[in-house]
């Protein structure tokens, strides 16, 4: 009888240490962040636990043509599937315009300036004020690397090469003009040229707009060229000293059709996360002008919800 009793009691400390580890875990869960995968972070995001107060370094890449889910879950984009759940993403991310060229145009002045085509920079000279100058205001280094493009700043659309997604070239006032000609650059190969110059020396401008061709911005060929196009400049620039350095974002989006897909990159970024607020390109804007140290006064962007405290950057 004896026995029988320890061998009881022993079985109900076990059963009571069980039940305590259990009510642990439930508790710990109950407290995971809202939005957020509790995986440990692996990189390229969720490796600093503090975002800086001013950033680098601010990197926008523009896709063309999908929605959402057209692409993150797609068997065909495997790389940006897996940065969603790595970094960043929005889930109700919109236009501010159509077709194209009124989203670059919005994305970067604050307005669509009233333009609903897609025609060239003869059609539509803007005097306007731009995140480009208000880099170049604040001193500061501003490029656009263009794929495919034949020259520095290119006014016509050219093989490949669709004037309509480069911005930078429709704005004339100021010195918009004179800067175009060497802020505007054909962007190279990942191995060869100024956009990978820039990454090796750890030299990144201190705002970079990527322009992918017609074929690897998804628009012409398909998802999964675009997604390995992405795999590999993301991944050049993720893994370049610029960013282990702390203070680069790197922003994917895609012009139209809402809801499109949005990706978020930053160390400081807890892996999984994902917004539902409303936002679109003036939104992407402001977080820019906020995260460079820029005055938030362009256009619609003024009003337009910050992405810091919603992504944690």
């Amino acid at each position: 009888m004896v026995v029988i009793a320890r061998s009881s009691s022993r079985t109900s400390r076990a059963l009571l240490l069980v039940i305590a580890v259990a009510a642990l875990v439930v508790v710990g869960c109950r407290h995971l962040p809202t939005g957020t995968s509790s995986a440990p972070a692996t990189g390229p995001c969720g490796t600093a636990s503090a975002a800086p107060s001013r950033y680098d370094h601010v990197v926008w890449i523009w896709m063309e043509n999908h929605q959402r889910d057209a692409v993150i879950g797609n068997s065909g984009a495997p790389f940006v599937t897996d940065l969603a759940r790595r970094c960043g993403t929005a889930s109700d991310y919109r236009v501010v315009g159509r077709p194209s060229l009124p989203n670059y145009i919005g994305a970067t002045s604050g307005s669509a300036q009233g333009i609903s085509d897609d025609l060239g920079p003869s059609s539509h000279p803007l005097a306007v004020d731009n995140v480009f100058r208000q880099v170049r205001a604040s001193g500061r280094v501003v490029r656009t690397f263009a794929e495919s493009m034949p020259s520095a700043c290119t006014l016509v659309g050219s093989g490949r090469y669709a004037v309509k997604h480069n911005p930078a070239a429709y704005y004339v006032g100021g010195t918009d003009r004179d800067a175009c000609s060497h802020e505007d650059v054909p962007l190279g190969t990942t191995t060869s040229g100024p956009m990978a110059d820039a990454i090796n020396g750890g030299t990144l401008p201190t705002f970079t707009l990527v322009i992918p061709n017609l074929c690897n911005d998804m628009h012409d060929c398909s998802v999964q060229t675009g997604d390995a196009w992405l795999r590999d400049w993301v991944s050049r620039l993720t893994s370049g000293p610029d960013y282990h350095a702390g203070k680069t974002a790197i922003f994917v989006v895609w012009d139209e059709p809402t809801p499109m897909p949005f990706l978020a990159v930053a160390p400081s970024i807890k892996p999984g996360s994902r917004t539902g607020t409303a936002l679109d390109h003036y939104a992407l804007l402001r977080t820019t002008e906020e995260l460079l140290g820029l005055p938030t006064t362009l256009g619609t962007a003024r009003t337009a919800p910050s992405l810091r405290p919603l992504l944690h950057l």
